[in-house]
């Protein structure tokens, strides 16, 4: 028997789970509205990184990303299977992990309410430019054109995520 202490305790397992089981139900609902459409996936992204912090946010997400690449249509638009991160916004979907990882971060060091919501910005603007970047490139789209399509639409949406999962984040965390 070993006398040093588990990295993750239950606790942070059940939280874990219960936050990728949370990407699982709520990501499929889409909102179409060109080649990337609109999703609550981001929201629940938010809402792990500031609860979870870095680590175990990024896990819970790495979990949803690999049901859905089993096929299990967690994906937007109930979708499933690999061929979904090799397609045109397969980008999007992998820089789901980093931006779960910056959101936490600034949610496991700030002290002030405002640097969650700047955390969780950070990682929406690489998320766009890891998923942006991938889709011109499956796509063959310039950059401007892409633009238009996959990050400007999406703007005030996010900004609204990111002040609602802001509040209900940093109010769940102290609950947890």
């Amino acid at each position: 028997m070993s006398n040093t202490t588990p990295k993750f305790k239950l606790k942070d397992l059940t939280l874990t789970a219960v936050f990728a089981a949370l990407l699982c139900v709520i990501s499929p609902f889409t909102i179409p509205i060109g080649p990337v459409g609109i999703s609550l996936a981001t929201f629940g992204i938010y809402l792990s990184g500031a609860v979870l912090g870095p680590k175990k946010a990024g896990i819970a997400t790495a979990i949803y990303l690999l049901l859905g690449m089993i096929g299990l249509p967690v994906f937007s638009g109930f979708m499933g299977g690999i061929q979904r991160l090799a397609g045109p916004t397969g980008g999007y979907l992998v820089g789901y992990i980093p931006m779960a990882a910056i959101t936490g971060f600034f949610a496991e060091r700030s002290k002030k309410f405002a640097l969650l919501p700047i955390g969780m910005a950070l990682g929406t603007a690489l998320l766009y430019a890891l998923g942006t970047a991938w889709f011109c490139m499956m796509s063959g789209t310039e950059i401007i054109p892409a633009l238009t399509v996959c990050v400007i639409p999406f703007l005030p949406g996010d900004a609204l995520k990111i002040a609602c999962a802001s509040v209900l984040g940093s109010r769940l965390k102290k609950l947890v």
